[in-house]
């Protein structure tokens, strides 16, 4: 069967719309074998956001930008509809976010899923949001650093400031007699040094027995340590009895007696009291002075002259009667 040319130009045409077609739809993105559903949101701003940017969940593509268009109410906010995969179940808190998807700043649509048990149907308007760009977040983390920078010049300025001012000429001169000082003290530092070490190793034989001495002394020590602990548990139990001497009971006493023996002088000074008497009366004293001293020239007497005291004395009475008259001898006897 032959087949007209008209045939074949309208066939031909046919071929070319259908790739045309496809081909459009592929470019745009758009998936023309599966059903999408058409959601929308709204955004101040949408930072170079087209059609036919893609719409992502956790960097799946499921769906695409289809159209933006700024809202008919005159808020000149910026409408977005966007296709998506029927088969994706939107939760009505979720929210659709522009955000870079690289480095020359191309735009895509991150749809994070919310919690929510509402799901979204066709035509429901999605939370929107948009992400920083890699301008916006360069900024972020340089900004704190170019505020540290500014601050860490102006320090340096400052401390540049303050050295100039303090490194003057006078306290260059001061440093320049400080390290002088120094080096001199090093030097005899270094001087000692030799010295002490000349000193050890000329008297080396001193110290050993000066260390020999001190051993034995810790040796006596440890082996007398017995005798130590005896004397120290002696000095322990004289402690603890001198502790236990009721000091407040023999203090009182000791008051006590103190006062009595103040009474006693305090009447022997008043002359109370025989031996006041004696003490304070001056012819007392005389009296016995003179007694004591004829009672010995008597008793002196009589062992001179025993007779005439026994005579006197024992047989006076009778004197005159010659019987009771007996000779010296016999009354000595």
């Amino acid at each position: 069967m032959k087949i007209s040319r008209e045939y074949k130009v309208g066939l031909l045409f046919v071929a070319a719309f259908l790739i045309v077609f496809f081909g459009i739809n592929y470019l745009k993105g758009a998936d023309i074998f599966n059903k999408q559903n058409k959601y929308f949101a709204e955004y101040d701003r949408v930072d170079g956001l087209v059609p036919a940017n893609p719409v992502f969940i956790n960097g799946l593509k499921v769906g695409q930008v289809s159209n933006l268009y700024f809202s008919p109410d005159g808020s000149m906010k910026i409408i977005v509809e966007y296709s998506i995969d029927s088969d994706i179940k939107i939760p009505d808190n979720s929210v659709a976010m522009i955000f870079s998807s690289d480095l020359m700043g191309s735009k895509a649509v991150n749809l994070i899923l919310g919690n929510s048990n509402n799901i979204c149907v066709e035509g429901d308007t999605l939370n929107s949001d948009i992400e920083g760009s890699i301008k916006d977040e360069v900024n972020k983390q340089v900004q704190p650093i170019k505020k540290k920078a500014e601050s860490l010049l102006l320090s340096m300025d400052t401390m540049v400031t303050i050295i100039q001012s303090v490194f003057n000429e006078t306290t260059r001169k001061n440093l320049s007699r400080s390290f002088e000082n120094i080096k001199y003290t090093v030097n005899y530092l270094k001087s000692t040094s030799y010295n002490i070490d000349t000193l050890v190793s000329t008297q080396k034989n001193r110290l050993a027995n000066i260390i020999s001495n001190l051993e034995d002394i810790t040796q006596n020590i440890n082996n007398n340590k017995g005798k130590i602990n005896n004397a120290i548990s002696n000095f322990s139990s004289l402690s603890d009895t001198i502790a236990n001497i009721n000091f407040a009971k023999t203090l009182k006493n000791t008051n006590d007696a103190l006062i009595k023996v103040s009474s006693v002088v305090d009447k022997i000074e008043k002359g109370e009291g025989t031996l006041g008497l004696l003490i304070n009366d001056e012819t007392l004293f005389k009296d016995l002075q003179t007694s004591s001293s004829e009672l010995n020239l008597l008793i002196k007497d009589m062992r001179l002259n025993p007779e005439r005291y026994v005579h006197f004395s024992v047989f006076g009475r009778s004197a005159k009667k010659n019987k009771y008259v007996q000779p010296v001898k016999d009354s000595l006897k």
